[in-house]
């Protein structure tokens, strides 16, 4: 796969040359997308299946998000996060009305809202827990790159990457409750959980992990976070992924999906929780009308019932075609939920696989040396999943026979 270093700088054209190199991007260059269609600056196409890392909720420039942001766009963007508006209320109505949770906080990235979650749980410790601050996560976690939200994350060498590392987290083994147990002291204010691991490669807990979660939570007097920026907004099935287990958590973080494709995140939590005080909590852009707008869009959309139904029915042919390819190319199964699935491979080839696939017109990723991640719009159709089995089949088969002989 070309990358975007081989591009020759001070040609005239547009180049990659004045962007800080934060990660190993392919040449091509994104212009257009449909669907779940990328075309690239050369006339090319390519078939979409991590979609922004699952950002593009109705896939690309979907005309949902089109009509939001043309007629938001010609009455308002801005007025400061001082004053109220209009669709900023509408969707913080319309998220708590299909939740169990009463209060919002609009702003722009999951690491934001993450952020954002760990500041209200440490008010409400000082507030209610004596000052207790601590707050149990997970190894394997991903929560956010900013400092806070890295400390909180449990991903292998981010300890030593920007020290000093912010205190205050204990981290344990995903999927076990009583390893959190254990964990818990006076000094705990708040469990922090995904409740399926995604940047970890899609690490689905035990059957009742976050039923029991809640139990412990509940007896210990600590607070239930639930990370859903990536397992929230239809991405698992139901809305919320902790729907699934009928838990109610204490705050939930949603981001990715929530807006389709624009900079939206929101902190949500029970009004019993909601302990900042004016001047704690903000954001220059927070709530703004422009893009709380295309979330109310993207928002009513998938929470319509039709809708989750008719995705529900694509993403069990997807889980399917994925079995079904991994038996007949000696791969080790499927695992994760609706929308979020990862194969697992039985040698370290990902990374190789990704690449081709990228060349052979197929978007997929590698979070894991022997791992690929499905991530598609749920609005995917029945015959783009056969289309990307067909293409992934046979670079799955060559990768993984290459390196057994």
């Amino acid at each position: 796969m070309r990358t975007s270093n081989s591009r020759a700088a001070g040609s005239g054209v547009a180049s990659p040359a004045a962007l800080m190199e934060i990660t190993v991007r392919p040449e091509p260059v994104m212009v257009r997308g449909e669907g779940s269609w990328l075309f690239d600056d050369a006339g090319r196409r390519y078939l979409d299946f991590v979609q922004g890392w699952a950002v593009n909720s109705l896939g690309h420039a979907p005309a949902v998000i089109r009509d939001a942001l043309a007629v938001q766009s010609s009455r308002l963007l801005s007025p400061s996060p001082a004053f109220h508006n209009a669709p900023q209320l509408a969707l913080a109505t319309e998220l708590t009305r299909h939740c169990a949770l009463d209060r919002v906080f609009f702003c722009s990235s999951g690491a934001e809202a993450n952020e954002g979650a760990i500041k209200l749980a440490r008010k409400w410790g000082r507030v209610n827990r004596g000052g207790a601050c601590e707050i149990v996560t997970t190894h394997g976690a991903f929560h956010g790159r900013t400092l806070a939200t890295m400390a909180a994350s449990g991903k292998a060498g981010w300890d030593d990457l920007f020290p000093p590392v912010v205190p205050g987290f204990r981290k344990v083994p995903f999927g076990d409750v009583d390893a959190v147990d254990a964990a818990i002291t006076a000094d705990t204010v708040a469990v922090l959980v995904e409740p399926i691991q995604g940047e970890a490669g899609v690490v689905v807990p035990p059957p009742g992990y976050l039923r029991d979660l809640r139990a412990l939570t509940s007896r210990r007097g600590v607070l239930l976070l639930l990370d859903e920026i990536q397992t929230g907004m239809g991405r698992t099935g139901p809305l919320f992924a902790h729907q699934a287990e009928d838990v109610r958590p204490d705050v939930m973080t949603l981001g990715k999906g929530i807006g389709g494709g624009v900079p939206l995140a929101a902190l949500l939590a029970r009004e019993d929780v909601c302990c900042f005080a004016p001047g704690d909590q903000g954001g220059t852009f927070n709530g703004n009308p422009l893009m709380t707008a295309v979330g109310l869009a993207v928002t009513r959309t998938i929470a319509d019932e039709a809708f989750r139904e008719r995705a529900a029915r694509v993403a069990a042919r997807l889980s399917e075609g994925l079995e079904s390819l991994s038996r007949r190319t000696g791969c080790l199964g499927v695992r994760g939920a609706g929308f979020l699935l990862a194969l697992r491979l039985p040698r370290p080839v990902a990374g190789d696989i990704a690449r081709a696939c990228f060349d052979a017109g197929l978007v997929v990723n590698a979070p894991r040396p022997e791992l690929l991640r499905f991530m598609p719009a749920l609005t995917v159709r029945a015959d783009e999943v056969d289309a990307m089995l067909a293409l992934l089949e046979p670079i799955v088969a060559e990768a993984v026979a290459s390196r057994e002989a």
